[in-house]
């Protein structure tokens, strides 16, 4: 272990930390620090919360401790304690087969049903992992609680391998005089392992695509010629003119709300309105590594006048890049230009919710807004398909009545992206868009989870079905089933393929 890390004790200040101890910690480290502090934590406090329940139904738990028990074999003599946590800290499983380390981690709560999250626990392995979305290691003396500086904890963050959303951590507890080289090594590897059987065992759908080092969109001014205007219903336009009133108004404005509504779409139209010309820039973060260039790269942008920058997707920032976004956002960066334009706030933030933007800009935040989703806009679904095929072939494109009727009556839980993905897989294979040109997706109730093999064997089912003029009987000979077997497939993956009309 590195001595450095555990310098003398020397006099504390009346919150218990040292400015001795506290500057030789790692930037990462002292910046846990700060944070804790204003938590309101204090070293010799710790007093986790404890919610009496454990979620052991979720997909996380089934996958993250089948890794767990398979390490605590691989570890069998080894003085470690081995911990899943969901994406708020709360320890869902603990795994130990050394019985001193087991009432050691009793004595300071480090069990199932607490939480162990930064704002609770101070800086820990865990709650660092968790607010940084890195890989952290915590030794001894760099926990904020005195009672956590007997352990070295390395933890690691679980990413949904679907959605890129934090899941939760995998983390490792040891005594403080042991060993920690490989600690961090073994939670990246169960981390890894616990995505990959998430992945194996979901709906069949593919795992998002890696990142395409993509550092900013921009949308540029356009005004529609030569076609009709996309009219969209009163939830999509009132949410607009609620954004574009909180704009006027000078507020930093928050827009929430499920992956693909639209979030930086709404925005981007609500300050066309307010600020017709002006240039907006759409900042998507990259990985952890890359957000210090990345930052650096937009953030004069927010003292030119003509320019708005909307920061996509503040809820997965580390901790410390939330709080210099928040730092380069407290101000008024807009030049000269009081006198020529009343004050705009020169950025606009998005999420998945209020309660996940972190603390450091959801103080600054002085509107939300809600972007809503397609289930809950089902006039709007022909217009945006329509709109989006015109936008990929250049020309309209037709639906078909049995089509049309297929993409209303579904309930499109990724919402417009999706919708978008499959108008334009559609759109690329024919004029005249009908139910054959449609993904099995499409013709299900609410996914139930599929293995691989049931999502091929649905999807070949609805294939055979929408084949024009095809019965249920004439599909279940081409799949070599009975019609009873048919029947009861169809009913087993609640598919529903509309009639077509004449």
């Amino acid at each position: 272990m590195d001595q450095n890390r555990n310098p003398a004790p020397v006099a504390r200040h009346e919150d218990g930390a040292t400015a001795a101890q506290t500057a030789l910690l790692a930037p990462r480290l002292q910046a846990s620090w700060r944070r804790s502090r204003r938590y309101g934590l204090t070293p010799e406090d710790l007093q986790p919360d404890f919610t009496g329940t454990v979620d052991t139904e979720c997909l996380l738990y089934e996958c993250g401790h089948e890794v767990l028990q398979v390490l605590k074999d691989t570890l069998a003599n080894e003085p470690v304690g081995i911990m899943l946590t969901n994406s708020d800290g709360l320890v869902l499983s603990r795994l130990c087969s050394d019985s001193s380390v087991s009432r050691s981690l009793d004595r300071v709560n480090l069990a199932p049903g607490f939480s162990f999250s930064e704002s609770n626990a101070g800086t820990n392995g865990m709650g660092l992992a968790l607010a940084d979305r890195a890989p952290s290691l915590v030794r001894a003396e760099e926990h904020y609680c005195t009672s956590l500086r007997q352990y070295t904890c390395a933890a690691v963050p679980v990413l949904d391998p679907l959605t890129g959303e934090l899941a939760g951590s995998i983390n490792l507890t040891t005594w403080s005089d042991s060993s920690s080289k490989l600690l961090l090594a073994l939670a990246q590897a169960a981390a890894g392992n616990t995505a990959a059987l998430m992945l194996a065992r979901t709906t069949g759908r593919k795992p998002r695509p890696a990142p395409r080092g993509e550092v900013f969109q921009v949308f540029t001014h356009r005004t529609q010629t030569g076609s009709e205007p996309l009219l969209l219903g009163s939830h999509w336009t009132d949410a607009v003119a609620e954004a574009r009133t909180a704009l006027a108004e000078g507020r930093l404005l928050a827009v929430v709300g499920e992956a693909g509504t639209g979030k930086s779409t709404l925005a981007a139209l609500a300050r066309r309105q307010v600020r017709s010309r002006e240039r907006i820039l759409c900042a998507r973060p990259p990985l952890a590594d890359d957000i210090t260039p990345w930052m650096g790269i937009w953030a004069p942008e927010l003292a030119k006048a003509d320019t708005c920058v909307i920061t996509t997707g503040v809820h997965t920032l580390p901790a410390w890049a939330a709080e210099d976004l928040a730092e380069l956002l407290s101000g008024r960066p807009r030049g000269n230009t009081a006198d020529q334009h009343p004050y705009l706030h020169p950025a606009i933030i998005t999420a998945e919710n209020y309660t996940r933007i972190p603390q450091a800009l959801r103080t600054l935040v002085g509107a939300v807004v809600e972007a809503p989703t397609l289930r809950s806009r089902p006039d709007d679904i022909l217009p945006l398909a329509d709109h989006f095929a015109r936008g990929f072939r250049g020309r309209p494109i037709t639906f078909s009545p049995a089509a049309a009727k297929a993409l209303s009556n579904y309930h499109w839980p990724e919402n417009s992206r999706q919708l978008q993905r499959i108008v334009r897989d559609a759109a690329s294979r024919t004029d005249v868009v009908d139910l054959r040109h449609l993904p099995g997706e499409v013709f299900v109730g609410t996914p139930h989870r599929l293995s691989r093999i049931q999502a091929l064997e649905r999807d070949e089912i609805v294939r055979c079905l929408t084949e024009p003029a095809t019965t249920v009987a004439q599909a279940a000979d081409a799949l070599g089933m009975s019609r009873a077997t048919i029947y009861r497939k169809i009913a087993q993956y609640d598919i529903t393929i509309p009639a077509r009309t004449r």
